[in-house]
């Protein structure tokens, strides 16, 4: 069973390792120094065991986006002789399958792996800081050589007149409604955002993004945003760029948002304006630990300006992915307790947006390159250019590669694709080991697969794609 402890049960114990946090970095780093056979406590508040990703973020928003993909592709087919049917979409069985499925993942991934940490006790409650190495939980005091932050990050609410007065809704809430919302207004036009309104749009949901800057997705080049934009206004997305919600107020219909020009009614309102580190009531500034910029300052061995002290996952600064936490739990535990000094790297970090169709990116852009002064090289590669794409009637999006014209070795990659996730991890492979583009081009990718086009992509460094035969290389 899990160890779970009360509040004096280890009161003043000299313990190895405090946690603070209950999510994919936190039992990172109580897996390994579990191995390390280190006397350690988490300490855990807010969401369940398992954080963002099980409870509210990864797995219940892919379960729904593939959910609705199988609404949309039941009612589209680009195929003649094909009559799409349809289908009858029972929302609330939709969402209690959610339900069921997010408890079975915490259990099996969290709360049964707990019970295996022979030295991880848990301890449930708000943990502050007393100095730098010393927390109070429920009035109770708990010590230890070392302490790692986890607590992970929220959704950052913006101040909009109003909205005090308005129930909205996060991803923390929103996927817990188990009647379809009619319709609903998203501000942020992120990759939360996005996602969510695709999913419900295919759901049947009369969905309005609202994005501050001038494109959606305004942390990827306009010429992704722009290939995205296209596509889900296609299905009826309603989109409005560089528009500033002025107020919020309760209306007929559920909530009235004011933009500078138009006022938009909807039952629903959603706030997806990015994410702060959850940190404001740690009393951090007992222990002395520096923030920047609203996030725990760190180095690349996760080390805070406080020798004893880590802080991993979306409380830094790194990407915030659940895979980034995940592995930063485990180096910070090794960098502490084993003498370590491994680092973080994420320049051939892959990504992904689940849209449809997928955005997906390894490494650098144009923008990021010419920033650092990197000359570069890029090729533009249409999906209609892709046998793969041309023969599955689906030819939305393209591949775009950067390279080092001189060193011939990949900068970075961005794609727009069906499944276009699958292709990021050989991408990211060449930037890591340093692979030419020139060896892309030679080595065999099976024909009739999107990974095709890859190749095709850093053939076109050199070679008109239009003179060549469908499988020549």
């Amino acid at each position: 069973m899990i160890k779970r402890v009360t509040s004096k049960e280890l009161s003043m114990k000299q313990l190895d390792l405090i946690i603070i946090g209950g999510g994919s970095a936190a039992f990172s780093a109580a897996i390994r120094a579990n191995e390390m056979k280190l006397d350690t406590l988490l300490v855990n508040d807010g969401l369940p065991l398992g954080g963002t990703c099980v409870n509210v973020g990864c797995v219940p928003s892919k379960f729904l986006i593939r959910a609705a993909e199988s609404i949309h592709r039941a009612s589209h087919s680009p195929f003649d002789g094909i009559t799409p049917m349809g289908v009858d979409v029972e929302f609330r069985k939709i969402i209690q399958q959610k339900n069921k499925l997010v408890a079975d993942m915490q259990q099996r991934k969290y709360l049964d792996l707990l019970k295996e940490l022979e030295f991880v006790q848990v301890l449930e409650g708000f943990a502050e800081f007393e100095d730098a190495n010393i927390i109070r939980v429920h009035g109770e005091k708990y010590r230890a050589i070392k302490i790692i932050i986890a607590t992970g990050s929220s959704v950052s609410v913006p101040a909009i007149d109003g909205l005090e007065n308005v129930p909205y809704f996060t991803n923390s809430t929103f996927f817990d409604l188990e009647e379809q919302p009619e319709s609903v207004v998203i501000i942020g036009g992120g990759y939360i955002g996005l996602e969510i309104a695709q999913a419900y749009n295919r759901f049947g949901t009369k969905v309005t993004i609202v994005e501050m800057q001038n494109w959606l997705l305004p942390a990827e080049a306009k010429d992704i945003s722009d290939e995205l934009t296209k596509q889900v206004r296609k299905e009826g997305i309603e989109i409005r760029t560089g528009a500033s919600v002025k107020r919020v107020a309760p209306g007929d219909r559920g909530v009235t948002v004011t933009l500078e020009n138009e006022v938009i009614n909807a039952t629903h309102l959603l706030v997806a304006t990015g994410r702060k580190a959850n940190i404001e009531k740690l009393l951090l500034n007992k222990a002395g630990v520096e923030i920047q910029n609203g996030f725990i300052k760190v180095n690349d061995r996760l080390e805070t300006n406080i020798p004893n002290i880590y802080a991993v996952g979306d409380v830094n600064a790194f990407p915030q992915f659940v895979y980034t936490a995940a592995h930063e739990g485990g180096i910070a535990v090794a960098n502490a307790f084993a003498g370590a000094q491994h680092t973080v790297d994420y320049s051939s970090l892959p990504w992904v947006v689940f849209t449809d169709p997928q955005v997906a990116g390894v490494g650098m852009d144009e923008r990021e390159a010419t920033a650092k002064g990197i000359a570069f090289e890029t090729a533009i590669l249409p999906l209609t250019e892709i046998p793969k794409s041309i023969a599955a009637l689906d030819t939305r999006g393209f591949i775009k590669l950067i390279k080092d014209p001189e060193s011939d070795l990949l900068l970075g990659a961005r794609i727009v694709a069906t499944e276009g996730s699958e292709l990021t991890m050989e991408l990211s492979l060449a930037i890591k080991y340093k692979i030419p583009v020139k060896e892309l081009v030679s080595t065999l990718h099976p024909y009739l697969t999107l990974a095709e086009g890859v190749k095709l992509a850093a053939m076109s460094y050199t070679t008109d794609l239009k003179r060549m035969s469908c499988c020549a290389s």
